[in-house]
């Protein structure tokens, strides 16, 4: 699901960077032994691939682990990297693995009778990719944007003496009733036009639809899309599914988004789970971000007195697209300062 990929990302990604990525920092694999989910089910000989950019230091001192977003992959990360510096490769090794089934670490598409996963167990794998097989015993920081930024927030709460710096864009510690509301619903359509046996570009189509109402404000899609050219970006909707990122892939990745919950640990109370933190956290967010909505992140960021930035611009959850610049300079800084 191409769109997904587009809608999600903080970067649109062209084919020339695409191409370089795949040559200069060719995707590995770091096989795994059997991983027990949450659920008790098992996913035999677990893997997951990885990208490298960058150079580590001979301590390993200068390593910064990206996680991917909703229907993301290393390769978007290192588009990101190389197209608008996003980090500086120079002074930082980004290490960027591909989540769970996103159709590269191991996935529904490439595993027979994949389980469902929770968000748990999506932080467990990175976890022991990072400190059991890569054999990194601490990190100098995590970056990650959307679903990433979730994982940013979990490493900071779980983990919390792994990383010194953590920055967690158009992210949340907490899934709010509205972002329920949307992933249920997507979740829900879709399992329930599969048991009709409707067409895969039809269930795409429509949960493509869902993802533009809420990744982009209704002020955004007005300006940038004239009505004269709606039919033209309507039908784009329909098209074949993708054969990485397919179906099975989005919905199980966005049930481990639903199952997010890192303060049920702590009653569910935002404070106590604040207490947690131990790293430097740099907090951005999108006051008109539809897809995570930033309540709990603003709330969080004065709980746990870490520094904010709040986006004020029409873009919605791809804010950072249309500050890319600013927000470049914002992660460099807060990495780079003493």
């Amino acid at each position: 699901m191409q769109y997904f990929i587009v809608i999600l990302s903080i970067c649109f990604t062209q084919l020339s960077f695409s191409q370089n990525i795949a040559s200069d920092y060719p995707l590995q694999k770091l096989s795994m032994d059997d991983f027990i989910t949450d659920s008790n089910d098992t996913i035999k000989n677990c893997y997951v691939t990885y990208r490298v950019f960058g150079k580590s230091n001979k301590d390993s001192s200068n390593i910064i682990f990206f996680p991917t977003w909703l229907g993301g992959n290393s390769e978007n990360i290192g588009v990101l990297l190389s197209k608008y510096s996003f980090i500086d490769t120079n002074k930082f090794c980004i290490i960027s693995i591909d989540a769970l089934s996103n159709g590269y670490s191991i996935s529904p598409s490439n595993y027979e009778s994949f389980p469902e996963i929770s968000f748990d167990d999506l932080t467990k794998v990175y976890y022991l990719a990072l400190t059991q097989y890569l054999k990194i015993d601490k990190l100098f920081g995590i970056v990650g944007g959307s679903m990433g930024g979730m994982t940013a927030f979990h490493f900071a709460i779980k983990y919390p003496n792994y990383a010194k710096r953590i920055v967690s864009y158009v992210s949340s510690p907490r899934l709010s009733t509205f972002d329920l509301l949307w992933t249920n619903l997507q979740i829900n359509l879709a399992e329930y036009l599969i048991s009709l046996n409707a067409s895969k570009i039809n269930i795409k189509a429509f949960m493509d639809m869902i993802t533009a109402l809420i990744s982009r404000t209704p002020n955004y899609l007005n300006k940038t899309i004239p009505v004269s050219d709606f039919n033209s970006y309507f039908n784009k909707f329909y098209k074949e599914p993708d054969s990485i990122y397919t179906l099975e892939n989005y919905l199980t990745q966005l049930k481990a988004i639903v199952s997010y919950d890192i303060v049920s640990e702590y009653n569910n109370d935002l404070e106590a789970a604040a207490k947690q933190i131990k790293s430097k956290l740099l907090i951005i967010v999108s006051d008109s971000d539809m897809m995570v909505n930033p309540d709990n992140a603003i709330l969080f960021a004065e709980l746990s007195k870490s520094e904010l930035v709040v986006l004020k611009n029409n873009c919605g959850h791809l804010a950072v697209n249309c500050e890319m610049e600013k927000v470049r300079d914002l992660i460099n800084n807060f990495l780079t300062s003493d």
